[in-house]
């Protein structure tokens, strides 16, 4: 009678893969509000930015202008685009990673720099050339700093994308929609989208697998994950 069902939702550290082809203004407006869009406090907000050789540059000079445009701010504000984070120690422990970044040979495109004043706000912060040297790279980053990963080709950021703990939920820009689903097969997560950035929707099933967890929210799926179906069976 104890023994109850569960679902583990545990975070993630979403990949916003951009292709040669896509479209890299709309890229860069969608990855700039998945990113900082509650102060970047979302578990399936994008937060390593993916780019090929081809387009990495633009991406990223059309990423910066979205950041530059945010609005730190009372979040009571209207105005404000760019909220505080909810506590010091989080702030504290954000901070730490983004030193660490620097420290291993990312480059610092925005931000950074501790604020000081009442609030625990944070500027929003890209990184560079993130490499496996960086605690970025790996860990969860639970604030508004955005990660910017450089891609060989296409099949390196598939590899990537994978190339992390968690697989909560993943975006590929692309004009090629047949493609991008075809590599959508090949990214671990529990969700994948196409030209939009990662969401959560009531009708969708919402989870994720490795260690964003287990199990489903939402939708029916998320109904039965809640509920032990019973079957009868009459001859």
């Amino acid at each position: 009678r104890h023994l109850k069902k569960s679902v583990l939702e545990l975070g993630g550290s979403n990949p916003f893969i951009v292709l040669a082809d896509a479209d890299v203004e709309a890229a860069a407006a969608e990855a700039a509000h998945s990113r900082f869009r509650d102060a970047g406090q979302s578990c399936n907000a994008a937060k390593r930015m993916i780019v090929v050789p081809q387009v990495a540059d633009a991406f990223i000079e059309a990423f910066l202008q979205h950041v530059a445009a945010l609005v730190p701010g009372h979040p009571a504000d209207a105005a404000t685009t760019l909220a505080p984070l909810t506590r010091a120690d989080l702030r504290e422990a954000l901070h730490a990673q983004v030193i660490d970044a620097t420290h291993n040979g990312a480059r610092l495109l925005a931000g950074g720099v501790m604020p000081h004043g009442v609030g625990f706000y944070y500027p929003a912060t890209v990184l560079d050339e993130v490499s496996p040297a960086c605690r970025v790279y790996h860990e969860e980053v639970f604030g508004p700093v955005a990660s910017i990963l450089r891609a060989r080709d296409e099949a390196d950021a598939i590899r990537l994308a994978n190339d992390t703990p968690f697989g909560l939920g993943a975006t590929i820009f692309s004009a090629d929609t047949e493609r991008a689903w075809r590599l959508g097969r090949d990214i671990e997560a529990g969700a994948v989208f196409i030209n939009r950035y990662t969401s959560s929707d009531l009708r969708l099933p919402f989870g994720g697998v490795k260690a964003s967890g287990y199990g489903r929210e939402l939708s029916e799926f998320g109904l039965y994950e809640f509920v032990n179906v019973k079957t009868y069976w009459q001859k």
